[in-house]
């Protein structure tokens, strides 16, 4: 199967990640390692206001455990970063995340007005910022952000990998 190929998107220079960045994914990571501990797949989120690095907001994957399809650990801090601020707009706010986000989560990125987001493995299967969809910076949508991808990136895809292996031999 080949890829789609999006040829709205206009490739830019790839910003480097700051060190609040790097301090921010860790925090995900952890909260990715919680996630896995739940039985969840080990996706962890922050939002963080740019400026300050006020952390607004942070998830671990809930689908499991709430049989939600939208418990997802961005969808979540997003939510919950909007409530924060008492504003759906998070132009000023960073999301981290341990995993590209789905096509429904970059959907919700771009309407959220998200500033930047950091993430760290790709998602080949799923994967709608640079994988198979650039959704978060295409110049047909109203608002792009500026993309960080491969923070943490082996780290990232470890912990997927050795979760879904435990699964398998599970079963």
């Amino acid at each position: 199967m080949s890829k789609p190929i999006n040829t709205s998107h206009r490739e830019s220079p790839q910003s480097a990640p700051t060190d609040l960045d790097r301090s921010m994914m860790q925090r995900a990571i952890g909260l990715a390692d919680d996630s896995s501990a739940l039985g969840e797949v080990p996706v962890g989120a922050i939002v963080y206001d740019t400026t300050t690095g006020e952390i607004l907001a942070s998830a671990h994957n809930t689908r499991e455990m709430h049989n939600n399809p939208a418990g997802h650990a961005e969808f979540s801090a997003i939510l919950q970063a909007c409530e924060s601020i008492d504003d759906w707009r998070l132009n000023h706010c960073t999301l981290v995340v341990t995993l590209e986000p789905c096509p429904m989560c970059a959907g919700l990125i771009v309407n959220a007005r998200i500033g930047r987001l950091v993430y760290g493995a790709s998602d080949p299967k799923a994967g709608a910022v640079r994988s198979l969809f650039s959704l978060c910076d295409d110049s047909r949508l109203n608002h792009r952000c500026e993309i960080i991808a491969g923070l943490e990136q082996t780290h990232c895809s470890q912990q997927l990998t050795k979760f879904f292996r435990s699964l398998r031999d599970q079963k």
